[in-house]
């Protein structure tokens, strides 16, 4: 069963899904809670045991729930379910592989249409636009431009010769795309040339070792030798979690990423399905902020790439 918020019915109308019972008549979380809880004792279980992603639970529908079921044993399953959702189904890969080929669309149209003298907030509202003209639910934008490093958006302007990067995500049916493109007005000089070169080579590194029944932290090694091999090996860094519904999710392969979590699966053999974010930035004063974000599916064979266009330097017109 199913308990969603009251304005959720609209949507599932036009959208419907598989649970054969589903609410949506709570306009509070104590309401959500009280409803689940009405269901769970109409099954006439005496002393249910109830699985729920703690992480994910308010305090007040926590304490409605188990009011409402003093008889119910409580566990937290946020891992098992986590473990259950890192392989995606074939339907689950079509929703990201829209999402990611739409970002992608959005984000290159949104180079193409640059023009000296805008300004980041302008740049990234027109990307909010062709993200949402494409069905998508817009998540955020991070954008840098020229020689800074900051990624929140700005009125700063964009001038000619100046790169600018943009990292966004948003959603496709409830399925996360999250990904990084360069651009530049005007022509790339050799050094922002080089930098991206750097960048991709690590990214194609990454990708190399990845296939079900590889570990997991083959990915992190295979990195780890091809930025040996980069001059400004010092300034970049390089990252690849799972992802899905969320920008975070399994399969976790790094301890030491920018959100800390434990490695609980490099370690442990990739699986079909599995789907990975995979992204290498590096930092110039010269030149700014140079990022890849990829979507990559690990496949029986290897991988698949999704909307794995646009990743050169893009340009307006």
């Amino acid at each position: 069963f199913y308990v969603g918020s009251g304005d959720e019915g609209w949507g599932i109308e036009v959208f419907p899904f598989w649970p054969p019972r589903i609410s949506t008549e709570a306009w509070t979380s104590t309401e959500a809670a009280r409803l689940a809880a009405e269901y769970v004792k109409s099954l006439g279980l005496t002393a249910p045991k109830i699985g729920l992603e703690l992480e994910f639970w308010t305090a007040n529908a926590w304490d409605t729930l188990r009011a409402q079921l003093p008889g119910a044993v409580f566990v937290d399953s946020t891992e098992i379910l986590e473990e259950l959702r890192a392989a995606k189904t074939s339907d689950e890969l079509d929703q990201l592989r829209k999402a990611a080929a739409s970002i992608v669309d959005s984000m290159v149209a949104t180079f193409h249409w640059l023009r000296e003298g805008m300004t980041e907030t302008e740049i990234v509202e027109h990307l909010r636009i062709e993200e949402t003209g494409r069905g998508l639910d817009y998540g955020f934008t991070l954008i840098a431009t020229g020689p800074t490093f900051g990624r929140g958006p700005s009125s700063r302007q964009i001038r000619n010769g100046e790169v600018i990067s943009i990292d966004t995500g948003g959603h496709w049916h409830g399925y996360l795309a999250d990904m990084a493109r360069m651009g530049v007005l005007g022509e790339p000089t050799a050094l922002m040339k080089e930098l991206l070169d750097q960048v991709s080579a690590v990214q194609a590194a990454a990708r190399t070792p990845i296939k079900a029944g590889a570990l997991g932290g083959g990915i992190y090694d295979s990195a780890r030798q091809a930025l040996e091999s980069c001059p400004n090996r010092a300034a970049i860094h390089f990252v690849a979690h799972g992802m899905g519904l969320i920008p975070h999710e399994a399969p976790r392969l790094t301890a030491t990423g920018p959100i800390p979590y434990p490695a609980k699966h490099a370690k442990r053999p990739l699986e079909t399905g599995m789907v990975l974010s995979i992204e290498t930035h590096v930092k110039h004063p010269d030149v700014g902020f140079v990022k890849l974000e990829d979507t990559v599916v690990v496949t029986e064979s290897g991988w698949e790439a999704f909307g794995d266009w646009g990743r050169g330097w893009n340009q307006p017109g």
